[in-house]
C-alpha cells in the first residue's frame, strides 16, 4: 500500500481545508488509518484516526468538534475535513496506515505505511 496525502495550503484562521489521504494497491480495506501533524521543532503527534469500516473514530482533544476523519474504501481514501482552523493547526499533516487497531498510544514505528507530508498554514 502507498499513500498519498494532499490538499494542504495556506488558509487564514477561522478557514476550513480537506485533507485527502489515496492510496494505491489492494486491501486498503483492511488498514486502519490515522493523521498526524508535525509543527516545526515539535514530535510528530496523532490528530485523527479511523477504523477499517469508518464506523469508530478518534480525535485528539484539541481538534475534536472542529475535524471530522471519514474514509470511502472504494475509492481508497480517508479525508480529514478541517474546519474553525487556528494557527496553532500549522504544521506538516501524514497519513498513515495500520492493518491493526489505531489507539492514541500506538508507536508511530507500528505504522505499516506513510505518506508523504502535506504542509497545512493558517495565518492569523
Amino acid at each position: 500500500v502507498q499513500l498519498q496525502a494532499s490538499g494542504g495550503g495556506l488558509v487564514q484562521a477561522g478557514g476550513s481545508l480537506s485533507l485527502s489521504c489515496v492510496a494505491s494497491g489492494h486491501s486498503f480495506s483492511r488498514y486502519a488509518v490515522a493523521w498526524f501533524r508535525q509543527a516545526p521543532g515539535k514530535e510528530r503527534t496523532l490528530v485523527a484516526a479511523i477504523n477499517r469500516s469508518g464506523g469508530t473514530t478518534y480525535y485528539t482533544a484539541s481538534v475534536r468538534g472542529r475535524v471530522t476523519i471519514s474514509r470511502d474504501n472504494a475509492k481508497k481514501t480517508v479525508i480529514l475535513q478541517m474546519n474553525s482552523l487556528e494557527p496553532e493547526d500549522t504544521a506538516v499533516y501524514y497519513c498513515a496506515a495500520r492493518q491493526t487497531i489505531i489507539t492514541s498510544d500506538t508507536p508511530l514505528a507500528k505504522y505499516d505505511y506513510w505518506g508523504r507530508g502535506t504542509l497545512v498554514t493558517v495565518s492569523s
